[in-house]
């Protein structure tokens, strides 16, 4: 479930979320059809298979809308999901309920697509040693929200924001105005330690061999080898291990896709980042329908 900060984050979303759709006057439809004391029951039901999450966020939904509805868990996020699941309950005033029912399914059809995103990339890599990374990639204000769904698809999260770790990339080293590579990443490498200690990690992004060369010599905790081949990934995990810095791990981004996860985790790389499992999913087929009283 939610720690403390996904739970404001989510709170904050859903301010805006029910700002923009019920605005000042409310649901007109409900109140035309619906008499204020009718109460009611309803299921959401995936339509699709998938990974779940997304259900913390519906309860808070419902709570901001109308705390005296029953929100009642039927799956935990996580859990796969089959064509017909039964995720959640709610039952409660209708008028609630139908002014609450599409920001809920809009909150957890986006999440359940991240996480079964996610999903997908880790079953891919099965069987090896390899981490699945989310990126900065993401929805703004939503990026607490979907670093969690990737969580609940299987795999890690990268650093949550520029706050979170150094990573030296190249129009940071530009901006040295050094030419020479090797002069160039240790000057980086030393400008960030001298700042901010050995309290963050240190990850610089290579683009070639010979930058690899000249940051491995650096020591950071991480390399990130930023579109490289196949045959470059594999000569950078055998130089890695061949010079006995295995502590340094090796991080390949850039160009993956499910159908080349799989061959690009096999070169031996420690981490795969990939953007696609935050910006580019497409919503989960997630259904409330309504039970008979």
């Amino acid at each position: 479930m939610f720690n403390a900060q996904e739970t404001d984050a989510c709170r904050r979303l859903i301010k805006l979320a029910i700002d923009e759709d019920l605005g000042v006057e409310g649901d007109l439809t409900s109140r035309a059809l619906i008499p204020a004391d009718r109460t009611g029951k309803a299921v959401f039901i995936s339509r699709a298979s998938g990974t779940l999450a997304g259900v913390a966020a519906a309860s808070l939904v419902f709570e901001a809308i109308d705390p005296r509805v029953i929100f009642r868990p039927i799956l935990r996020d996580g859990e796969i999901l089959v064509e017909a699941s039964r995720i959640a309950s709610v039952s409660g005033s209708l008028r609630s309920i139908l002014a609450a029912e599409r920001i809920a399914l809009n909150f957890m059809q986006h999440l359940c697509a991240v996480a079964t995103q996610t999903r997908r990339y880790v079953q891919a890599v099965a069987g090896i040693s390899c981490q699945i990374l989310d990126t900065r990639k993401t929805t703004p204000g939503w990026r607490l929200l979907e670093k969690y769904a990737v969580r609940c698809g299987g795999g890690s999260n990268h650093r949550m924001g520029l706050y979170g770790a150094i990573l030296i990339k190249d129009n940071h080293l530009a901006g040295l105005r050094i030419t020479d590579c090797g002069l160039r990443f240790a000057e980086a490498v030393r400008r960030a330690g001298e700042i901010h200690g050995g309290d963050v990690p240190i990850e610089l992004e290579v683009e070639d061999l010979e930058q690899f060369d000249a940051a491995i010599a650096c020591k950071p905790r991480i390399i990130m080898l930023d579109n490289m081949s196949l045959d470059e990934l594999r000569e950078a995990v055998r130089r890695r291990n061949h010079c006995g810095q295995q502590e340094v791990l090796l991080e390949a981004s850039g160009g993956i896709t499910l159908l080349n996860v799989r061959a690009v985790a096999e070169t031996g790389v420690d981490r795969i980042s990939i953007g696609a499992l935050t910006h580019s999913v497409q919503a989960l087929d997630i259904a409330l329908e309504y039970l008979d009283e």
